[in-house]
């Protein structure tokens, strides 16, 4: 449901014909943030299980991973 607040807003600002169009892209755009955040909880979580390399070991494996190739 939406609240009659938003609503008489939404009317208020936004002229007919557009309003579903606005309300559509407000979704998307809440939905995307919403799988933003469980992907960056997703990578925190990952990155606490791993180990810790300096700069020098990633420099390293990168370089020996670029001769494999």
């Amino acid at each position: 449901m939406i609240k009659n607040e938003l609503v008489m807003e939404l009317e208020e600002l936004v002229p007919p014909g557009r309003r579903s169009k606005v309300v559509n892209e407000a979704i998307m755009k809440e939905l995307m943030a919403l799988k933003r955040q469980r992907l960056t909880e997703r990578l925190l979580a990952i990155k606490q299980k791993s180990p810790s390399l300096s700069t020098d070991e990633i420099v390293a494996v990168l370089k020996e991973d670029r001769r494999k190739r």
